[in-house]
């Protein structure tokens, strides 16, 4: 309690509340309750002299606290909410689009989800259709005469094409990503002007994002293609061999390819593709 000529005075109420001052000068008072737990009560009043002054009866009321709890997944867990919306991209519900994020901000992929892309990519039966058509293609050309015609050599044109798929894919979406710690998706824009939007796509051959979120030069996508293309030495006919040329040939067609590709992303294949992010 504090008066007009008195210092500030304290005291504790007893069991049931009361409580009493003595030696206090006349004139205004200022009363504050104080009690653990609950809100703080101030009244006032004044005392006159030879009066005693009998403070009204005060409630007390229990302290508001506000408790704020924020609950926020971990980085894996949001990356597999991510990965499972990707993993159900098909360009008109049909043609796979798993590699391409619309997020705007994507959480970066584990090795573990680089992998299991990998592996419904190359196993996905619109995949398979597709190296289907491509053999039938180069068959219908006579590319890589040295299979020969008819069945075995549709056989073995099929065999290859699926080698040049899958090791372009693994060793450039899975493992090297993997090792040096890359995203192997194209991250879908869609804001700026034609032009830049145009560059950004064609860049993201030799440009990709790591996963500390940093864009640096895609290491995985050119050496995958290029080892890819040296591998392709092993299984084509000894004939359409052409040792270091052919190489650079299938990796050039597979950036190219890759290049398309992501144009088409940027422009095109985001309006058609159902249950995208």
């Amino acid at each position: 309690m504090r008066n007009q000529e008195s210092v500030i005075q304290e005291v504790q109420s007893d069991e049931d509340g009361q409580f009493n001052f003595s030696h206090v000068f006349p004139g205004p008072l200022h009363i504050t309750i104080v009690a653990e737990g609950f809100a703080t009560q101030v009244t006032t009043g004044t005392l006159g002299s030879g009066e005693n002054y009998i403070v009204p009866q005060i409630t007390l009321s229990l302290v508001t606290q506000i408790t704020e709890i924020r609950v926020s997944p971990s980085t894996e867990e949001i990356a597999q909410d991510q990965f499972n919306d990707q993993e159900h991209q098909r360009v008109l519900g049909i043609v796979p689009n798993f590699y391409v994020s619309y997020t705007s901000e994507p959480a970066p992929l584990t090795p573990k989800q680089k992998f299991q892309l990998a592996l419904k990519t190359t196993t996905d039966p619109v995949s398979i259709a597709a190296i289907s058509v491509i053999a039938g293609v180069n068959q219908a050309a006579d590319r890589f005469s040295g299979y020969g015609q008819g069945a075995q050599g549709y056989g073995k044109r099929y065999g290859a094409s699926f080698a040049n798929f899958n090791s372009g894919l693994w060793i450039g979406g899975a493992v090297l990503p993997s090792l040096l710690k890359q995203d192997p998706r194209y991250f879908y824009r869609g804001t700026g002007t034609k032009r830049s939007r145009f560059l950004y796509a064609l860049s993201r051959t030799i440009v990709c994002k790591s996963d500390n979120q940093r864009w640096q030069p895609n290491y995985s996508s050119v050496l995958g293609d290029l080892a890819a293309g040296g591998i392709s030495n092993l299984y084509i006919p000894e004939r359409d061999r052409h040792g270091a040329a052919l190489t650079f040939e299938n990796a050039g067609i597979a950036l190219g390819t890759t290049a398309v590709v992501n144009v088409l992303q940027e422009f095109v294949l985001h309006k058609i593709t159902s249950r995208r992010q």
